[in-house]
């Protein structure tokens, strides 16, 4: 017992250097201590977060020890989108360590797919293994297009986690939990995580002090220092504690997305001069993809500057995948689509076809500006991909 309880310090590990991939658009969850959800949810279709991947690669001249399918959602919430990006990588990159950041839901279901294609060490979200403690943590949980009844949902996710993290570990992949340490609610109760979760076969734990987040529903006190040892106290009885390489702060060194303006900006080609933007005024990219009946053309001019040379038709609702294909030869002079929000359908089409879709809500001028001449004329925009 007093090795085990002696273990109350982190693991110390060698730094690893993380690329995170952000193809999961869809949030799972939200606690009543997460600030508001933002409006705009940045992620990148598999093949640009492999491009992404490719540019980091010969940045860090191949020093990278793994590849994360990671937020800003839930990779298992979109399951076929997170096993193409996996593909990809691991054609691309076959030697890479694949992880993956989840709150678990599916994650028994797709244990297999998740062996098969690499993935080596999964970090799943485990804060409460008893009902009562996830209602007052969780304001909702969506499993799937249904935000279920929040009694309803807590009950689905302690076992969609329990069975999940059996099926991990059948299937050979390292599973580490992750817990965030709510005082008054769960802060008591991270030891009943381990145990519960070392039984399932769980490798190791982690364990996060909360920290108050402006714009909440709930804003706690911070855990006293005695409280936090007390926790990692009781988690050292039956688990390691490490630190969690996915998820909060950690000793790896993790490499996120950047905004658009601090990677390879698309840019007009020979091939592809102009640029695609859907607008409801012809003054703002302030309209949804799917509700648009045009699409606005900027080129360049006889003297190269930019400006507006065509407003064309979007091929009408209705006709599924075969409308974006429609479009995507309709713009196929673009080098990319400029839009408020996109689903994932278009998205991917359009990136098949070498016409990415931009993601903002700023003036159209000023977009354009930053692709054309590379935002020397005016400030640089914050565009998403």
């Amino acid at each position: 017992m007093e090795d085990r309880i002696a273990r109350t310090e982190f693991t110390q590990t060698a730094q690893m250097e993380i690329v995170h991939l952000p193809v999961a658009p869809q949030i799972t969850a939200m606690t009543r201590f997460s600030s508001m959800m933002p409006s705009r949810i940045r992620f990148m279709m598999p093949t640009e977060a492999v491009e992404f991947l490719d540019r980091v690669h010969t940045h860090k001249n191949g020093n990278i020890d793994m590849v994360a399918i990671s937020g800003p959602g839930d990779p298992l919430a979109v399951p076929d989108t997170a096993l193409q990006a996996m593909r990809l990588v691991r054609e691309r990159y076959p030697e890479m360590k694949l992880g993956l950041k989840t709150l678990g839901i599916g994650s028994e279901k797709f244990a297999g797919e998740l062996a098969a294609e690499g993935v080596s060490y999964i970090e799943m979200t485990v804060n409460a293994v008893k009902e009562e403690l996830l209602e007052k943590i969780y304001a909702w949980i969506r499993p799937g297009q249904k935000t279920l009844k929040i009694d309803e949902a807590v009950k689905l996710l302690i076992s969609q986690q329990k069975n999940g993290v059996s099926a991990l570990k059948y299937h050979g992949i390292a599973v580490t939990i992750s817990t965030t340490l709510y005082p008054g609610i769960n802060i008591k109760h991270v030891g009943r995580i381990s145990r519960t979760m070392m039984e399932l076969g769980a490798d190791a734990m982690a364990v996060l002090p909360y920290e108050p987040e402006p714009g909440s529903e709930v804003i706690h006190d911070l855990p006293a220092p005695n409280e936090i040892d007390k926790a990692m106290k009781s988690v050292a009885r039956y688990l390691p504690l490490v630190q969690p390489k996915l998820t909060g702060k950690c000793s790896s060194k993790s490499i996120h997305v950047a905004p658009i303006k601090d990677l390879a900006r698309p840019a007009p080609t020979l091939e592809k001069p102009n640029v695609a933007v859907i607008s409801s005024n012809g003054v703002e990219i302030d309209l949804h993809l799917g509700k648009a009946d045009k699409v606005l053309i900027y080129g360049p001019r006889d003297d190269g500057l930019p400006c507006l040379l065509d407003a064309r038709t979007v091929p009408a609702s209705g006709g599924g995948a075969a409308r974006w294909m429609d479009l995507a030869a309709t713009i196929d002079d673009c080098f990319a689509l400029l839009t408020a929000q996109a689903g994932e359908t278009p998205r991917k089409i359009m990136s098949e076809n070498n016409i990415p879709v931009l993601i903002t809500d700023d003036h159209i001028e000023g977009v354009v500006d930053v692709l054309f001449s590379g935002g020397q004329k005016r400030n640089k925009r914050n565009l998403s991909i």
